[in-house]
């Protein structure tokens, strides 16, 4: 890997904010990272899902598996058990962008993930693949967090990977490497709604600012300094006094 990541935070179907966040990417000096939850509630869940796939498959990126990605998963393979759940948690926004508008309420769960397993083939198998962490000499990249209980945090469970929170963010075990994640937005740990600049603990960092909630789309440069660059791209609906933020 290269010197430098730049690392993107969670996505969340806001592409329009993705584009401009990577004119800021440097390709030739810095690995691309995403930190998943790149669909579900936002707009253009299916722009995101392919630009990433498109620059993970070509070499050009990195990406780990988030909790969205693991909620689309499941729920492509027990269409009736999981659809309530999947919907409450934002994907009638991804499938009626990877199908059409108003195909929720037209057809039953069966036919809306058949469709999609049809229709979107190298996409499932691409986030099936995608690992729950990535790293480098001098820095680890997962959606959620880590589990500092263990020998080695390589052995934490992918469950854990993709959802846990207060256990890792809260931990005060110093991670051997920093730890660069997302999952919970920034304004929770700040305890403040109109904060979107990024949460700092004991070697580890928190980049998702909110952005499908109104918030900010991060891209944070890292290399073995820690933080050199942090650039923040802010949703034109920017106004947290007014937002409700969901973890």
């Amino acid at each position: 890997m290269k010197e430098k990541w730049f690392v993107v935070g969670d996505v969340h179907g806001e592409y329009d904010l993705l584009e401009k966040l990577l004119l800021h990417w440097d390709e030739e000096e810095q690995d691309l990272v995403f930190l998943g939850d790149l669909a579900d509630r936002g707009p253009k869940s299916k722009d995101c899902l392919l630009t990433v796939m498109d620059l993970v498959t070509s070499g050009r990126a990195h990406c780990v598996k988030g909790n969205h990605e693991v909620l689309l998963l499941n729920w492509l393979k027990e269409p009736d058990l999981r659809f309530a759940n999947y919907i409450s948690n934002g994907g009638k926004e991804t499938i009626e962008d990877l199908l059409y508008q108003g195909a929720v309420d037209e057809l039953s769960p069966e036919e809306l993930s058949a469709m999609i397993l049809r229709d979107y083939t190298d996409l499932i198998d691409f986030l099936e693949k995608l690992p729950f962490y990535v790293e480098s000499d001098f820095c680890i990249g997962v959606h959620a967090g880590i589990n500092l209980d263990t020998d080695d945090w390589r052995q934490t469970s992918e469950r854990d990977f993709a959802w846990m929170r207060e256990e890792f963010y809260n931990h005060p075990k110093v991670p051997e490497k920093l730890v660069v994640f997302g999952h919970t937005p920034v304004q929770y740990l700040h305890q403040n709604q109109s904060a979107t600049q990024v949460w700092c603990g004991l070697n580890r960092i928190d980049i998702d600012g909110g952005a499908v909630y109104h918030g900010a789309l991060h891209g944070v440069v890292i290399s073995h300094r820690g933080i050199e660059a942090d650039y923040q791209i802010f949703h034109p609906k920017h106004n947290w006094s007014s937002a409700k933020v969901e973890i």
